[in-house]
């Protein structure tokens, strides 16, 4: 029983990680129609950034973790205008190219400055809780509860806001949107920020445990597109529920199948949930 109660922990760690990266996915798909292959590059430069403001300037872990999402908020928000906003009429392969260009060029970017080694980020809450007999890093429950509180604003933000109203507008039918007077460029700025700011955050939240690294952001954002499939493309909740479910479940395959099959894991459930529900469990009917 301590093991499972261990590995439930090291489940919801990772799924709130894969939330936080799936929602920023999901708001960009949902409301632009962009499949953002670009978003797990933001990921790994948040992830460095929060670690070059560390070490350059000695500041607190939090401090370094705010430079970050401002940073990268304004990085998204310079790919949007600067490659997004000119595609918007074009068909919708060009999206994909420009975002693997993206991908690419921010990865090489970050070899040239910090090179290719893993580097170990340090944290002041490295110390270890003890709830009977489980073993619990603070970092971890940091991760768990941050991701709550930030999905929980989110949540707030969206739903309680004016501008968080014209976001979930223009997502539900473009063309109203725009005929009520909506500024779609500041809906589309808006968005991205909001998708990188969640992608530092993520990020600045793993690194202490993950370490950071040129390719850190590949297999995480292969696992977030997987949960807003398996979500619905576009559904918030289903992002949250995806990530939860994915990251529980290759925790605790990973422990009581084998270490070696857990990436396998997040296949083997897109397949299953594909066939039962094509559009995805959270997908609204009619879409």
């Amino acid at each position: 029983m301590e093991l499972f109660i261990q590995q439930l922990i090291n489940g919801l760690t990772l799924g709130s990680i894969y939330i936080l990266v799936g929602i920023g996915l999901t708001l960009v798909f949902g409301i632009l129609h962009i499949p953002n292959f670009a978003h797990g590059a933001l990921y790994m430069a948040g992830g460095y950034i929060t670690l070059m403001v560390m070490t350059s300037t000695g500041v607190h872990y939090l401090i370094a973790t705010v430079a970050s999402i401002i940073a990268i908020a304004f990085i998204a928000v310079l790919m949007e205008r600067s490659v997004f906003h000119h595609l918007r009429n074009a068909p919708p392969i060009h999206d994909k190219i420009a975002a693997i260009g993206i991908m690419l060029f921010l990865e090489t970017l970050v070899v040239i400055v910090w090179g290719t080694k893993f580097h170990r980020m340090s944290t002041p809450y490295d110390g270890v809780i003890q709830i009977g007999t489980v073993n619990i890093t603070t970092q971890r429950i940091i991760v768990i509860v941050a991701s709550i509180i930030v999905v929980v604003l989110l949540y707030l933000f969206l739903k309680k806001t004016m501008i968080g109203a014209s976001i979930i507008a223009l997502a539900q039918n473009r063309d109203g949107a725009f005929l009520v007077g909506i500024n779609a460029n500041m809906v589309a700025m808006l968005t991205f920020a909001i998708s990188g700011a969640l992608a530092a955050i993520a990020a600045s939240l793993a690194a202490p445990i993950n370490l950071v690294f040129p390719s850190m952001g590949h297999l995480v954002i292969m696992k977030a597109f997987i949960i807003v499939i398996i979500g619905g493309m576009g559904s918030i909740p289903g992002a949250i529920f995806g990530g939860f479910l994915l990251g529980i479940t290759e925790s605790l395959g990973a422990t009581y199948i084998s270490n070696d099959y857990k990436d396998l894991i997040a296949f083997l459930f897109l397949v299953i949930i594909m066939t039962i529900r094509p559009k995805g469990l959270f997908a609204k009917e009619g879409h």
